[in-house]
Formats: structure tokens, C-alpha cells, sequence
């Protein structure tokens, strides 16, 4: 197969004709009518290097919310007061954050500078949201993401305290739920959002269910 590589023309290929690891394209910008238009194709941005590259995984991890896995303690982190939930309070912090936090078997991150001022433009057009959960005043953890009508797309998350992402993502994929969302796009598999109850489905699938509820 062929990676293509976009110029200033608003459209990308086929997702069937994306790599087996997901790479379907690389180059292009990160403009508002772009960033759109690729999640609306179930297509995301991740960068390596100065380069932009752009997948679509087969298959692909995603969160159906009533699938949602609590576990006791988490439970029981919910129901204590440790902890306050809050979205769109504090976007520029959370994916600042995500930008700055160390990961584990990561030495950087793909959020560039130019990344983080889409997405915060993105947010101040009405499609980037932040979930963030905050203790005494200071924001300990939350995640951020693409809402296009009945789907949320998870970009990335944080967490400073234990368990301040998860507190955030559940309470996050509660309050989708009650808005109507049909699914939660996680992207690629990790095991913590496995834990929380996301699972593997077909790219074909996949698509098909972002055409329904978009």
C-alpha cells in the first residue's frame, strides 16, 4: 500500500486504504475545517517528529458508555468527597497538562505546540471539551476530546493524584450518557482503558456507527 500525503486540498483517502498499523496519511495541517473533517471520516492526528501523521485503526478501541466497569474502590472513590468533578473549566490546563505529563515508556509526547493551539481553538468553536477532576482547588487530572453529535472522541488524559483520571473519565462518560452519546472513541488500546470497560471492534463497524451518530 501507498501512504498518501496530503497538500492544501480538504480531503483525505479512504480509510480501507490505511496501513495494517492505521497510518492512512501523512502532512496537511491541523485547520479547523481539516480536524474536522477527519474525525467526521473516524480519522485522528498524531505526530512524529514535525510530520503529521493521520490513522485510522483496524480495529479500534473504543467505549460503548453503558459498557461502562466500575470497580469497588473506585466505587468507593466516587462516593467520597476527595474529589470534585468539573467540565470546561479549565481547557488550556488540562491539555497543557497532557502535554507536559510523563508516561511510562513514553520520552515525549505527540501534543506540539501547534497541536495544542488547534485543539484550544477547537474548544473556543464549541467541539473540544475538557473533563477535569480537581481537589482543593488545584486540578489533579481530567482528559479532553471531540464531541460531534452522539460521539465523543478521547484525545488524552492526565492524572497527578491516583485515580484523578478515572475519576474524571467515569464521571465524564455518566454525564455523556445522560446527553445521549452512543459511543466513546478511545482510539488505541491501552490496559487502563480496558479496565474501564472499552473493547476492540472492527474499523468497518467503526465507521459505520460515526456515519449513524454524527
Amino acid at each position: 500500500m501507498s501512504i498518501f500525503a496530503l497538500d492544501k486540498e480538504l480531503k483525505f483517502p479512504p480509510v480501507d486504504m490505511a496501513e495494517p498499523d492505521g497510518l492512512l496519511a501523512i502532512g496537511g495541517d491541523l485547520s479547523f475545517e481539516r480536524l474536522v473533517l477527519a474525525y467526521r471520516k473516524g480519522i485522528f492526528p498524531w505526530y512524529e517528529g514535525r510530520t503529521i501523521l493521520w490513522w485510522c485503526p483496524d480495529p479500534r478501541f473504543i467505549l460503548f458508555p453503558n459498557e461502562l466497569k466500575v470497580s469497588k474502590s473506585m466505587k468507593q472513590v466516587l462516593k467520597s468527597d476527595r474529589f470534585q468533578f468539573k467540565t470546561d473549566t479549565a481547557f488550556k490546563e488540562v491539555i497543557g497538562n497532557c502535554k507536559t505529563i510523563s508516561r511510562e515508556g513514553q520520552s515525549s509526547t505527540w501534543i506540539t505546540n501547534a497541536v495544542k493551539d488547534a485543539y484550544i481553538d477547537l474548544h473556543a468553536r464549541g467541539l473540544a471539551h475538557s473533563a477535569e477532576t480537581w481537589e482543593n482547588g488545584e486540578l489533579v487530572g481530567g482528559l479532553y476530546g471531540i464531541r460531534l453529535g452522539k460521539i465523543f472522541f478521547g484525545e488524552s488524559m492526565f492524572s497527578k493524584k491516583s485515580n484523578a483520571s478515572k475519576f474524571a473519565f467515569i464521571n465524564y462518560v455518566n454525564l455523556l450518557i445522560q446527553e445521549g452519546v452512543e459511543i466513546i472513541d478511545c482510539q488505541v488500546y491501552t490496559e487502563h482503558l480496558e479496565s474501564l470497560g472499552a473493547r476492540m471492534i472492527p474499523r468497518k463497524e467503526f465507521i459505520e456507527l460515526i456515519e449513524k451518530w454524527q
